[in-house]
């Protein structure tokens, strides 16, 4: 079954997202108003190391009032290419530049209310260059191993949907048949 959409209006937007209101026609008439939030791309990426650790942010999300492991991530700029923007906030956030960067997915985390699409990088190379300019993202940043991550999920600890699929996807493609117990 297929939902319509007859028409879309703006009720609010800023440089970040937009909220707009849609009539939506169901496949069996009716019709009923959805919000939905449009979004500009989000850019992520990290680092594996050849010791199989994981570049990770430690930090808290004030809107869900909760600590956990991240990637690095932010918006991609208008005009930008998303591999540029995913290597520029592992940089800002990390201090670390990565090495050439290898797509591993792209998802949409919340299809049902907003048109956000997070594109995840990595890299199996990085340059630690300084502290990074954006310190106040995360409390810490710290090498994780990889072979931690489904335990890290498990627990909870890995919060976000996006960031759990992309670690979990990363330790599979580093760790395979090894990983297993």
């Amino acid at each position: 079954m297929q939902w319509t959409k007859e028409s879309e209006q703006n009720v609010y937007a800023n440089r970040w997202f937009s909220v707009n209101l849609a009539d939506v026609a169901l496949p069996d008439g009716r019709h009923l108003d959805h919000f939905l939030i449009r979004m500009r791309p989000v850019a992520v990426a990290t680092v594996v190391n050849e010791a199989d650790e994981v570049l990770l942010l430690w930090r808290h999300r004030f809107i869900t009032d909760s600590w956990g492991w991240e990637l690095a991530a932010g918006v991609v700029e208008d005009g930008e290419d998303v591999a540029v923007a995913a290597a520029r906030e592992l940089e800002e956030e990390t201090g670390w530049r990565p090495g050439p960067l290898h797509h591993l997915m792209s998802v949409e985390p919340s299809n049902g209310l907003t048109d956000a699409r997070h594109h995840v990088y990595w890299a199996d190379e990085g340059t630690y260059v300084g502290h990074p300019v954006d310190d106040f993202e995360s409390e810490r940043r710290e090498w994780v191993p990889l072979k931690l991550v489904p335990d890290l999920v498990a627990r909870g600890e890995v919060p976000a949907a996006n960031m759990a699929a992309a670690l979990l996807l990363l330790h599979h493609l580093r760790l395979g048949q090894d990983a297993r117990p």
